[in-house]
């Protein structure tokens, strides 16, 4: 069995406005499960970038340890990328990101990654406000260690072992709105149209981004007794509306005028388009967010799509006043600001 991707591509691909067809955002061949939802995660982060025209060497790509910490690998195959130890990946994001803040940074975790041991510098991850986009591949079990329940899985929710949870979940979502987050969504892994659009608004997004995505295991957690499985999240997911992002440069039309559009302006002037369903949430309001959210609970349902926005923030480099210059790319005139300076800074330590 081969294992090598075909490097063929029909020489009428449609090109970006870079001129690069989708084939360059791609990786190497997935070695995931068949059927594992993290590859469509994957295919999805690609269609972001590629419709974007983001250039690959312009993005750093990093994640922890899990099946989730492995897609890297299967995605922008021209960026950076960083694979760091279980639970560390928000702590090294944050030194690259202060060392280049020109660079997209994209991280790919798990829930045992971020729910579990790097719970605390999640945590911290997201008060600090990177400037980033965090996508957490949520599949409610431990897959590298053959399918014990994470600290996301539901009450009551089996996985192929049979035995039902008995812990109340983590929900990464209700987290992330309260410790300060200004992009939050969550998403299914079999729901492409959805999934993409946020993915390119919390790129766009001028701070912390996080996207929850349901992503069934298809090994240990997709039996019909899981609340982490196809079948059960296609049963159950209730959409908050549907979104589209219009980078600065592209004409907005507006698709479904019948339909409540809410036009919102990001930082660069990309505009976010919300065409919501009567009578949902009001995504620029934490408490209207977390009551709709605990409301989907009751009601056994998925609450997906673009969950809280705020565009008012400060992100780190804003809140700490770095340099607009990237450290990296600093010389030793610009490092070094002379003796008498320095002589006045640890003056006014003593």
């Amino acid at each position: 069995m081969s294992y090598l991707k075909s490097s063929f591509r029909h020489p009428e691909s449609p090109k970006n406005d870079l001129g690069y067809t989708e084939a360059v955002y791609e990786g190497a061949l997935s070695t995931l499960c068949a059927g594992c939802g993290h590859d469509s995660v994957s295919a999805s982060i690609i269609n972001a970038c590629f419709e974007l025209s983001l250039e690959p060497h312009r993005i750093a790509k990093m994640s922890g340890i899990g099946c989730s910490s492995k897609t890297p690998a299967y995605f922008l195959k021209g960026s950076h990328g960083f694979n760091t130890v279980h639970g560390r990946m928000p702590s090294v994001t944050t030194g690259a990101n202060l060392a280049n803040r020109d660079l997209t940074y994209i991280a790919v975790s798990g829930d045992g990654d971020t729910a579990s041991i790097g719970m605390g510098q999640f945590m911290h991850l997201v008060r600090r406000n990177l400037n980033m986009v965090y996508i957490c591949m949520n599949n409610g079990v431990y897959g590298l260690t053959k399918g014990q329940d994470s600290a996301t899985a539901d009450i009551g929710s089996a996985s192929k072992k049979g035995l039902p949870n008995m812990y109340k979940p983590m929900d990464l979502c209700e987290l992330s709105i309260s410790l300060g987050s200004g992009y939050v969504a969550r998403s299914f892994s079999g729901d492409k149209d959805q999934l993409v659009p946020l993915i390119k608004g919390a790129i766009k997004h001028n701070g912390f981004a996080f996207i929850d995505v349901v992503s069934p295991c298809v090994t240990f957690n997709n039996t019909s007794a899981s609340t982490k499985g196809y079948e059960w999240v296609r049963d159950h997911k209730e959409a908050t509306g549907t979104v589209d992002l219009v980078p600065k440069e592209q004409e907005i039309i507006v698709r479904e005028p019948n339909q409540i559009l809410e036009t919102i302006e990001l930082h660069d002037g990309s505009v976010l388009h919300l065409r919501r369903q009567p009578n949902s949430l009001d995504i620029q309001s934490r408490e209207s967010v977390l009551k709709s959210l605990e409301d989907a609970k009751q009601k056994e349902q998925v609450l997906t799509g673009l969950l809280y926005l705020n565009t008012k923030q400060k992100n780190t480099h804003e809140i700490i006043n770095t340099s607009d210059k990237p450290l990296n790319s600093m010389t030793k005139d610009d490092l070094c600001p002379g003796s008498e300076i320095l002589e006045a800074i640890n003056e006014s330590l003593r």
